[in-house]
């Protein structure tokens, strides 16, 4: 029985969420709103143009460095087990990761200007 009522409300709210934004947003629809974007490229201009590949450098980079967070996430249980084997391998991922920082940023990768 508790099941049931539980799943009966949730339909329902999930039905009223629904309906309620159908209703709600403000449909003006003007120039602006209906160009295309395509990730900061120019959509209207034409398709032949050599563009930058500092974008996907950038890119590239922020997923590099963004694997600190999977590397360094088990860091707060391994410390029960071993503490001064995880501090000293936490100590190497973060300095690597400086090093690649500091590197990249001397030589210019992470500029957008050209």
């Amino acid at each position: 029985m508790n099941l049931m009522v539980m799943l009966m409300i949730t339909s329902m709210l999930s039905t009223l969420l629904i309906f309620i934004s159908f209703w709600l947003p403000q449909m003006t629809p003007d120039a602006q709103k209906l160009s295309p974007y395509e990730c900061g490229f120019d959509p209207l201009g034409t398709a032949r143009l050599p563009f930058s590949l500092r974008f996907f450098l950038v890119a590239i980079l922020f997923l590099l460095f963004d694997l600190e967070i999977a590397l360094l996430l088990p860091t707060p249980w391994a410390i029960n087990s071993f503490p001064m084997s995880t501090i000293y391998w936490t100590f190497i991922i973060i300095t690597l990761l400086a090093a690649g920082l500091i590197y990249e940023w001397t030589q210019g990768g992470l500029d957008w200007a050209e």
